[in-house]
């Protein structure tokens, strides 16, 4: 029979709390290298004594313009629409809501072609919907500058729905039975308790989808089409310079990897709580 080890000792060596195993270490840069080195690529190979001259060309202003419009407009509507969502998924215990759940998560996993694909047959011209807004207003949604931000709302918004369900149902429940013994209403108690407890998930919510609405692609090419000034976008321009001048794509990509990273290293902090 094992003698039993006395109580309060340990029998393995004791690890400090925080110190790194450094066993972890080699696949860590490993997999930090791998991140890093295909932007280090662009770096190398951008042309950097005519990057200014580029960059002042009009369909690169024209591009550069209508993705961060676009963007931020479609960040606007997932706000508008996927807070609640989020909300309701956190807050609310109804029938179904696994797989509410898993459809809303689905344009994550999906190619973002079959997106585009998807909205063609809803929103074109002869998709379920898009046959009677045509047959009454003669509007067709497809290939304008309305079907990118469509698009990006599509492919974006569940990155804003999950993070803020996240917020929403990791603050304290407490706060809100308090307001409402004080005899605040429901919609008080979402704006002025659940809101605010809910805010740097929203926020880090709102930089995702901005984020992943400035690259997209697929649906938005699919959906939207490829029209200079009115439809192409700065993931397309790329696209379509990388077949003319690679020179000319890497400008451009250097352009996305800059808004981007400049966008999450400057909110990163403010979301995360890091000092």
């Amino acid at each position: 029979m094992t003698p039993r080890a006395p109580a309060g000792r340990r029998r393995g060596p004791r690890v400090a709390s925080g110190r790194f195993p450094w066993l972890l270490v080699l696949p860590a840069l490993i997999g930090f290298a791998f991140l890093v080195l295909p932007f280090l690529g662009l770096l190398i190979r951008a042309p950097w004594p005519t990057l200014g001259t580029r960059l002042l060309m009009p369909e690169v202003r024209d591009a550069l313009g209508l993705s961060l419009v676009t963007a931020t407009i479609a960040t606007g509507i997932a706000l508008v629409l996927g807070v609640p969502l989020a909300w309701l998924l956190a807050r609310t215990d109804f029938p179904g809501r696994r797989i509410v759940r898993a459809l809303v998560t689905v344009p994550l996993v999906i190619p973002p072609v079959v997106g585009g694909v998807a909205l063609l047959l809803v929103f074109g011209r002869n998709g379920v919907i898009g046959q009677y807004v045509h047959a009454w207003t003669g509007y067709s949604l497809p290939f304008t500058s309305a079907a990118v931000v469509v698009a990006q709302v599509f492919v974006a918004m569940p990155f804003l729905v999950i993070s803020v369900e996240g917020a929403v149902r990791g603050a304290d429940r407490r706060y809100e039975e308090a307001a409402a013994t004080l005899g605040a209403t429901r919609s008080t108690i979402f704006r002025r308790v659940t809101l605010p407890m809910a805010a740097p998930g929203v926020l880090a919510g709102a930089v995702l989808c901005w984020s992943r609405a400035l690259g997209e692609f697929g649906a938005t090419i699919m959906f939207a089409g490829n029209f200079p000034g009115r439809t192409q976008t700065m993931p397309l321009a790329v696209y379509l310079a990388m077949q003319q001048s690679p020179e000319a794509a890497i400008v451009l990509s250097l352009v996305l990897l800059f808004v981007s990273l400049a966008i999450l290293v400057g909110l990163r902090d403010r979301w995360a709580g890091v000092a």
